[in-house]
Order: C-alpha cells, then sequence, then structure tokens
C-alpha cells in the first residue's frame, strides 16, 4: 500500500502548504479548490484560513477538508510549479505533492 493510499484509508488528518518560491502564478490551484487556495495581488498563490484570510506566512498550512481532498491533490498533481505539498498532520509525511514517496 502506498502512503497516499494509507493516507486515505486511515482518514488521517492531511493540511496542505504552497512554497510560494516555486509558484508561478498560474492559479490552477484556484481553479480546482477555490475555497483553500487563493492568488493574491503578487501574482502568486497562498491558502487560506477558515476566515477566508490569505496565510501569507512562509509555510503556513491548513487543513484539508475531506470534502475537498481530490480537488486539493488534482491541484497538488497539476501544479505547473511542483509548489503545493499535502502531508498528514501526524508525523508530517508529505504524500502528494513533490516530496511524496
Amino acid at each position: 500500500m502506498t502512503v497516499q493510499q494509507e493516507a486515505l484509508a486511515g482518514g488521517e488528518a492531511l493540511e496542505v502548504w504552497i512554497d510560494q518560491d516555486l509558484c508561478t502564478g498560474d492559479g490552477i490551484c484556484a481553479q480546482y479548490a477555490p475555497e483553500v487556495f487563493e492568488l493574491d495581488i503578487d501574482g502568486l498563490a497562498y491558502v487560506k484560513g477558515a476566515d477566508d484570510e490569505l496565510l501569507q506566512a512562509k509555510g503556513a498550512t491548513v487543513g484539508v477538508p475531506l470534502p475537498l481532498l481530490t480537488d486539493v491533490v488534482d491541484s497538488a498533481r497539476e501544479c505547473p510549479g511542483e509548489c503545493i505539498h499535502v502531508r498528514r498532520v501526524a508525523d508530517q509525511v508529505e504524500v502528494y505533492g513533490p516530496d511524496a514517496e
């Protein structure tokens, strides 16, 4: 079983963050999951907090709501900058994104 399958099967809490140093500003993430991602005036994507506030601190994370998991994963897979990281909260292992096993 892959790390991704284990995370999904176990219903583990996941979080997502964006590496703005790699962000190309294409906005694919915001198209897939506008509840989670948004482009700022600087042209880069950021994750959004529960109150829709952009979290601009380096490495800022938000939880991935289960109903949006597919959209967030598709964002990570389709991102041309390979800057979206989805990891398990429990052990910080990346399950989707450029550093996933």
